[in-house]
């Protein structure tokens, strides 16, 4: 069986807009990693950048299970004595963003293409974006955990 190499006029970047609110983390970022790459697309090929534009809104509002409010996420600038380390209920209030992206980042493959891909996340705190103009289409997740309710 050959190898599936879609043209380039195949491969579209959509634009998909991603509610938070009262989602679990690893839920919300494994749907918005798919996404992300492309896997919902017939037209999907590991190798080939079909993936999607993603917004995801109400970053703030994400539910955390367990014990996650002291787990702490390490974060290195390169420079000497550069190691950052800050917990995620600190980031909750600070900086929601950060989660969401770190958790996404974490289920993409570790590859150019995926660093290509992330570029193509847009994560913000609220209910506002920038993306009114790209009419971004409304994607809901339906697994929902009952812990986060």
């Amino acid at each position: 069986m050959k190898t599936f190499t879609p043209k380039p006029a195949d491969l579209t970047h959509d634009w998909y807009i991603v509610d938070a609110s009262d989602m679990v983390l690893g839920r919300l970022a494994a749907q918005v990693a798919n996404l992300l790459r492309g896997k919902n697309k017939p037209t999907f090929a590991p190798h080939a950048d079909s993936g999607n534009h993603v917004i995801v809104i109400n970053a703030s509002k994400v539910a955390l299970t367990g014990n996650k409010d002291g787990k702490v996420l390490y974060t290195h600038s390169g420079r000497p004595g550069g190691l950052r380390r800050d917990s995620y209920g600190e980031l909750m209030q600070n900086n929601p963003e950060r989660i969401i992206s770190t958790a996404v980042k974490g289920m993409l493959p570790k590859n150019k293409l995926s660093r290509a891909q992330m570029s193509r996340l847009h994560v913000y705190a609220g209910e506002d974006h920038k993306h009114e103009a790209q009419k971004p289409v409304e994607y809901t997740i339906t697994q929902v955990s009952q812990q986060a309710k």
